[in-house]
């Protein structure tokens, strides 16, 4: 079998429940062809988050990393095209709050993802989900999630990394009051889509 990592965040900021949480928690364990999903959760500490994402990938060995972050306010699933190398924004949650700081001193200043995101939008809206490709990812959690994978996707040959914002829950969207959201079953089976994408772009 194949490792994919697929990771997510706890809550952060004003969310008190992050529905990425509950995608990685049920697609863990879960195969799909000759690739088993293992699923894990990141703090929302910009370096505790860093040093989990690495060990993780350590340990499983994937030859696919996507990370999945919430977008509140976002209707549409995005997969991302880039990460840049800045850490800038609100506080994590420990309060650590960077100001045009680098990911990594000596790194590149952007990477583009390797995985098959215009596959991936163009699935999503074949089977009825909005979806979108987003070229930006900000700079807090996600976009530093994102740049590690891809340094690391850079380092070894053959593995694909990315990164893709989902829309609020309904859930998530009701306790918020001011965004939209998705039923978490639609959210789950978006995401499987976009896994089933990658690794149909791998056979091919």
């Amino acid at each position: 079998m194949t490792n994919i990592l697929l990771t997510g965040f706890e809550p952060f900021l004003d969310y008190k429940l992050n529905p990425t949480m509950q995608i990685v928690e049920n697609l863990d364990g879960e195969k799909i062809e000759d690739y088993h999903i293992i699923g894990r959760i990141l703090s929302v500490d910009f370096q505790q988050s860093a040093e989990q994402l690495k060990r993780y990938i350590e340990e499983i060995q994937p030859q696919i990393i996507i990370s999945l972050g919430l977008a509140g306010g976002r209707y549409k699933l995005t997969p991302e095209r880039i990460a840049i190398n800045v850490k800038d924004g609100e506080p994590d949650n420990n309060g650590y709050t960077p100001v045009d700081e680098s990911i990594q001193e000596e790194g590149a200043d952007a990477y583009l993802t390797n995985l098959p995101i215009r596959q991936m939008v163009n699935r999503l809206q074949a089977e009825g989900y909005p979806a979108e490709i987003s070229n930006t990812a900000g700079t807090y959690l996600c976009n530093n999630i994102m740049y590690e994978g891809l340094v690391y996707a850079q380092q070894h040959e053959g593995v694909r990394a990315g990164f893709i914002h989902i829309p609020a829950s309904f859930e998530l969207a009701i306790q918020h009051g001011k965004i939209p959201g998705w039923h978490i079953r639609d959210l789950i089976a978006a995401v499987k889509l976009c896994i089933e994408e990658t690794i149909r772009a791998g056979n091919h």
